[in-house]
């Protein structure tokens, strides 16, 4: 079911530039779910990934860290797609390192990561407290 809803949000994806479409879906633990698609800008610096749509859905209805459970992304190319370096530093923002990150490619072919693996070092508050300013 949602590998179906990733691939109809794939379509409302806005990629003229890249013409690589990626679809989101997160699955709060009460069941709703926020839908997420990459939106490209000419200034590619000023773009959203799908993920930061979803999340900022998410966030927007009211939904906290602790609300929500699953990450579903799917791309359109040919390899499973994986979150770029910001997306991995917001997930970690927003779900434990255990939450696991369901990617698939167009062809629905799948594989799972926990956000701890794909984001080992994230920048957190440690580094925040620990600091000096000179």
């Amino acid at each position: 079911m949602i590998k179906d809803i990733l691939k109809d949000l794939l379509k409302n994806s806005y990629s003229p530039y890249s013409k690589y479409q990626v679809a989101c879906v997160i699955k709060a633990k009460d069941g709703k779910l926020f839908y997420g698609v990459n939106v490209e800008n000419k200034s590619s610096k000023d773009g959203l990934c799908a993920e930061q749509v979803a999340i900022s859905s998410a966030v927007s209805s009211g939904y906290k860290k602790s609300d929500l459970d699953n990450i579903f992304i799917m791309g359109s190319g040919e390899k499973i797609i994986v979150p770029c370096f910001l997306c991995r530093q917001l997930l970690n923002e927003f779900f434990c390192g255990e939450t696991i990150i369901f990617c698939y490619n167009n062809g629905r072919d799948e594989k799972q990561f926990k956000i701890k693996d794909l984001c080992p070092y994230d920048f957190n508050n440690d580094f925040i407290s620990d600091s000096k300013y000179i």
